[in-house]
This record gives structure tokens, C-alpha cells and sequence, in this order.
């Protein structure tokens, strides 16, 4: 192999090498599809073409069927009037016509086969093209799917790099134990509020139904002279002044007893 020849090689596999590279595939079938797309009326112009032809000499040849009619018709008056020589004259023009209409005839009959051609090739273009189209968006799927594959794989070596993978640990830990942190000051915070709250409650409830029994007994009379609250505990229905001054005598002795 000659000097030439293997340097022209490595040029070919180099840049072969960067437009593989270069190249993307989703673009280039999007183009392939715009490309067939537009192709489609430029076919539709040409198989119109096609059609007008074989039309106008469809028009051509029935316009000749008229004519050798309308002759055949001159020559036979012409004929039962006498006049030869202009029957003559319509003989020659209507030979003439009849050739015409012959040639005429097959020029139709190749249009008419051109033109079913024509419509035939546009239509098989199309399927191939809506084929092709298909084709070309489940390939552009895929392409789409192994480019997130590639970033999620990226992604993945990323994380699997040992500096980057015990950062996230001990910024995890650090931040674990601060929450660990807040949460424990916040239950105690709470926590010591709530049983505060929770003991007055629980005291002024046992006042209460203290207050309630002595009241009870005070009425059915079961507190005795010679009880710790004396013979003025005893309250009678229908003095509300008594009571009361007898509830603030019970607070009081019972404020003493737990001091």
C-alpha cells in the first residue's frame, strides 16, 4: 500500500471518527422526515401534469369524434344536393380527422396509463413515507431513552465516587444529630410545661370535689362539733352568706394543712 493511499485511510477513519461523534441521530431522521415530507408536492405536481395531459387529450379526441361526425353529416348532403366537389373537399378533411383521431387515441391511451402510474408511484410514496415516518419516531423513542439512560448512568458514577459518597455521609449525620437535638429540647420543653399544667389542673380538681363532699356533708349534717372544721361548718339551705363564708373557711384550713 502506498504512502498516499494510507494516509488517505487515516484521514477517512478520522473523520469518519468525528461526525460519529458529531452526529446526531434524532436530528438527522427528524430532516429525513422533513425531507420526504417535502418531496410530497413536488409528486403531486408531477402526477398533476401527468393528469392535465392525458385529460386534454381526452378533450382532443372527443372534440375529433365530433368532427368526423359533423363530416361524415356535410358529406352526405353535399352528396344528395349534387355538389361533388364539395363533398370532395369534406371526404379529404374528414380523413384527415380520422387520422388525427387515431393519433390522438393512442397518445390518450398512454396518458391514461402514465397517469395511473403517476398515482400509483404518489400513493406508494406516501405509505412509505407514513411507514418510514413511524419508523423514524420509534427510532428517535429510543434514542431519547438511551440519552437519559447515559445521564442516569453518569449520574450514578457520580455518586459512586468514594470522596463524594462519605461527604454526603457525615453532612447526613451532622444534620441528623441536630435534629435529634431540636426534637429532645423541644419534648422536654413541653413535656415539663404540660405536667406542670396537668398538676394545677389535677390540684384544682381535687379542691373542687373536696369542696363538693364537705358541702354534701355539711347539708346531711354529718359534720360533728368536734370536727376539725367546728360547729360553724354547718350550713344551713337558705343562707348563701353562710356558705359562702363557710367555703372560704375550708380554703383556708386546707391551704394550712399542706403548708
Amino acid at each position: 500500500m502506498g504512502l498516499w493511499a494510507r494516509i488517505t485511510r487515516i484521514f477517512r477513519a478520522g473523520t469518519g471518527a468525528a461526525l460519529d461523534k458529531i452526529e446526531n441521530p434524532e436530528l438527522v431522521l427528524q430532516q429525513t422526515i422533513r425531507d420526504m415530507r417535502d418531496r410530497v408536492p413536488e409528486l403531486n405536481n408531477s402526477v398533476a401534469q401527468v393528469m392535465a395531459t392525458e385529460r386534454l387529450l381526452q378533450r382532443n379526441h372527443e372534440n375529433l369524434e365530433r368532427q368526423v361526425v359533423e363530416l361524415d353529416s356535410k358529406i352526405k348532403a353535399s352528396v344528395k344536393m349534387g355538389r361533388d366537389d364539395i363533398a370532395t373537399a369534406y371526404i379529404g378533411q374528414l380523413q384527415q380527422a380520422q387520422l388525427d383521431r387515431e393519433r390522438t387515441g393512442a397518445q390518450l391511451e398512454h396518458a391514461s396509463l402514465a397517469s395511473k402510474q403517476a398515482l400509483k408511484a404518489r400513493d406508494n410514496y406516501v405509505l412509505n413515507m407514513k411507514k418510514r415516518s413511524a419508523e423514524a419516531m420509534q427510532l428517535i423513542s429510543a434514542a431519547k431513552q438511551a440519552k437519559l439512560q447515559e445521564q442516569l448512568a453518569q449520574t450514578m458514577e457520580a455518586f459512586n465516587i468514594g470522596d463524594d459518597a462519605s461527604t454526603f455521609n457525615e453532612m447526613r449525620e451532622k444534620i441528623d444529630r441536630r435534629v435529634a437535638a431540636a426534637e429532645a429540647k423541644l419534648q422536654l420543653g413541653a413535656a415539663s410545661v404540660d405536667n406542670q399544667m396537668a398538676d394545677i389542673e389535677r390540684e384544682a380538681m381535687d379542691i373542687q370535689l373536696h369542696d363538693k363532699l364537705l358541702e354534701y356533708k355539711s347539708q346531711m349534717g354529718l359534720l360533728g362539733a368536734g370536727s376539725g372544721s367546728g360547729t360553724g361548718k354547718q350550713i344551713e339551705a337558705g343562707d348563701p352568706a353562710a356558705n359562702s363564708e363557710s367555703e372560704d373557711v375550708q380554703h383556708f384550713d386546707e391551704a394550712e394543712h399542706k403548708a
